[in-house]
């Protein structure tokens, strides 16, 4: 619809350039300037946004490291959309540190008669250090020693090398790390633990208990906040249903056991004593009589 808007206003222009001899011209006033210029990025892929939508204008986003020439994504260039995926643009250098500034421009067919347009600038943002780690997901295996076994899948990035997508572990290689949380199922309170590899064996929890665990990828290159990725969907061991024998044992069972028949053979003593003295009493008041 706004590519439809855009084309019409172009021929209209036109038309006027023909009926009048001169092009048609913009203030720069006129030019709405870009606000909010922010970065979206998740596992590396990576969308410039900025607002507000054209009206009289088109945009250009250009970009460039921090000392290096400019450059332009041809997807961008007198758009009237309010984004820009730049994943591409920075998948040869994700360490470098990018600027993005994006740029107010009169429609097709007319002209501003300022030598500067308005643009807006964004912050500075760095693939490797600045992009949201989604979450991982992870399976909850018991081995034979009935320990509870953790095995991590590292997330898939936007980013393809060789045809293949790469993984965050191809990325990050020894410096992604990941953080576990974990409690017994019911408890608030959690534990947590940073592990290097993918397969995780916890050997001291208790055993025939349930534990929740959830992960997270945990960068500790990075600062604040950005070190640790979202966090999974919690998973729960399952809990061991213990026989009355493996729970009580069999000494406390064989002494329930013989309290109980105690208490049995008690009650059929006192009930045949109290049959024989009943016996008794009804014969002495036959006599009597």
């Amino acid at each position: 619809m706004e590519s439809k808007v855009t084309m019409f206003r172009a021929l209209f222009l036109a038309c006027l350039t023909f009926v009048k001899g001169s092009p048609a011209s913009v203030t720069v006033d006129a030019l709405s300037k870009a606000t909010d210029v922010s970065w979206l990025s998740y596992d590396f892929k990576t969308i410039l946004t900025w607002g507000p939508k054209p009206v009289n204008n088109t945009y250009t986003v250009e970009f460039f490291r921090v000392g290096e020439k400019r450059q332009r994504n041809p997807h961008c260039i007198r758009s009237t959309e309010t984004e820009c995926d730049l994943t591409n643009e920075f998948k040869e250098d994700l360490k470098g540190v990018y600027i993005a500034e994006v740029l107010s421009e009169p429609l097709p067919g007319m002209t501003t008669d300022h030598v500067e347009l308005p643009f807006t600038r964004s912050k500075p943002f760095c693939p490797y250090n600045d992009t949201l780690i989604g979450r991982p997901d992870f399976k909850l295996m018991m081995n034979e020693d009935k320990n509870i076994m953790l095995i991590i899948q590292d997330p898939v990035t936007a980013l393809v090398k060789d045809g293949k997508p790469q993984n965050i572990r191809e990325i990050f290689e020894k410096n992604l790390k990941y953080k576990i949380s974990f409690n017994k199922a019911g408890s608030t309170g959690k534990k947590e633990k940073i592990v290097n590899e993918n397969k995780v064996k916890f050997s001291t929890l208790d055993e025939n208990q349930s534990y929740c665990f959830s992960v997270a990828a945990y960068i500790p290159s990075r600062k604040g906040d950005k070190r640790v990725g979202k966090w999974s969907l919690p998973k729960c061991s399952p809990q061991e249903h213990k026989t009355l024998f493996q729970e009580y044992g069999l000494m406390v069972i064989g002494g329930a056991a013989l309290i109980i028949l105690v208490l049995v053979i008690s009650l059929i003593v006192l009930i045949v004593l109290f049959c024989k003295h009943s016996k008794r009493s009804a014969a002495k008041e036959i006599t009597v009589v």
